[in-house]
C-alpha cells in the first residue's frame, strides 16, 4: 500500500453526490462498505490487480447502495494505492452456493499488499489529479 496525498484528504461531501461523480472517473462503490464507511475504487490495470483506493468515514446519516438518495455526508481520508496477487484458476476448496459461487470461487489474494511499481503510482496520481479538478472545490 502506497498513500498518494491529495487535497481531497479531510475533504467533507454529500456521499451520493460523490458516487455519482467518481464513477465518472471509473471509480465503483468498494464492497467492503458498511454504513459508516467504505472507499470508491478505481483498477489502474486490466487484470484488476492494482487499485486506486479513495477510502471514508460517514460524518452523517449512513449509505445504503440500494437508495438513490440519501443525505449521509462522507469524509475522505487519504487516498493511497494498493495490488493484490491472485493464484490464477478456481479454488479447488471453493464452496458452492447459487448466489455466492460467482464470487467464492476465485482464491484469495496470495499477496493482498504486493510491491507496486512506480508507474502504477505515478499513474494514479494523475487520476487523483483530475479527481481533485472535479471534487476539490
Amino acid at each position: 500500500m502506497i498513500p498518494i496525498h491529495s487535497a481531497i484528504d479531510g475533504m467533507q461531501k454529500k456521499f451520493t453526490e460523490m458516487q455519482v461523480r467518481l464513477s465518472d472517473h471509473g471509480f465503483t462503490l468498494g464492497g467492503n462498505w458498511d454504513y459508516n464507511g467504505g472507499s470508491f475504487d478505481h483498477a489502474l490495470d486490466e487484470k484488476n490487480k492494482v487499485w486506486l483506493r479513495l477510502p471514508f468515514q460517514v460524518t452523517d446519516g449512513n449509505i445504503d447502495s440500494e437508495l438513490s438518495e440519501n443525505n449521509a455526508q462522507i469524509r475522505f481520508n487519504e487516498p493511497y494505492v494498493l495490488r493484490h496477487l491472485y493464484n490464477e484458476g478456481s479454488d479447488p476448496e471453493a464452496s458452492v452456493r447459487v448466489l455466492g459461487a460467482l464470487f467464492d470461487q476465485f482464491q484469495a489474494p496470495v499477496d493482498p499488499d504486493a510491491a507496486i511499481d512506480a508507474g502504477w503510482v505515478d499513474r494514479a496520481k494523475a487520476v487523483m489529479r483530475e479527481v481533485e479538478r472535479d471534487i476539490a472545490y
